[in-house]
């Protein structure tokens, strides 16, 4: 399959597993946003040479937050898509806490292409929460978000100096943010 046709079948894909799906913030943006914005990070941080990996950004969530499968992502994607993507997908049988801590406890083991798409994951989601705010979360939350998402980068760290650093500015101004 050409990296064209697969990127414009991962999107379709994940457009439809997430249809109805909008994110927590303040202008509740339709989730494939989300997506979205994470591809390009990692498309822009490999120069658009890697897109198995963008196909894997724009999928990396489909396991975890919708009804597609793992089957379905290997099947339509192939097996190098689909690892990428259950590597990078938290295991939704635990508590909200036990895999937070999960993702500490696993992000120094993820293959390099694993921790360019977390990166960008973490970066997405903290640049949401500075430019489209949870109505509900307090200033607390935000400063709690942005210390577990420290902790996750240290386990990150040496694989992508640029993405590292964007990843720290995106901390820093979720608690710029959060201190008023």
């Amino acid at each position: 399959m050409s990296d064209v046709l697969l990127l414009a079948r991962a999107f379709a894909f994940a457009a439809e597993h997430h249809s109805g799906q909008t994110r927590k913030g303040e202008a509740s943006e339709p989730y494939v946003n989300h997506v979205a914005d994470v591809a390009r990070r990692v498309a822009e941080a490999t120069g658009g040479s890697d897109a198995r990996l963008v196909a894997a950004a724009l999928l990396h969530d489909t396991v975890e937050d919708t009804r597609a499968t793992e089957e379905d992502i290997r099947t339509a994607f192939g097996d190098d898509v689909a690892d990428l993507v259950m590597e990078v997908t938290d295991d939704r049988t635990l508590p909200k806490d036990a895999r937070k801590q999960a993702q500490v406890d696993h992000a120094p083991h993820l293959s390099d292409r694993a921790k360019r798409l977390k990166l960008a994951d973490k970066a997405s989601n903290l640049t949401q929460i500075v430019e489209s705010p949870p109505a509900d979360w307090p200033a607390a939350r935000k400063r709690d978000y942005a210390d577990w998402a420290e902790a996750v980068l240290a386990g990150l760290r040496g694989v992508d100096a640029e993405m590292e650093r964007t990843l720290e500015h995106a901390i820093a101004r979720v608690r710029a943010e959060a201190q008023g």
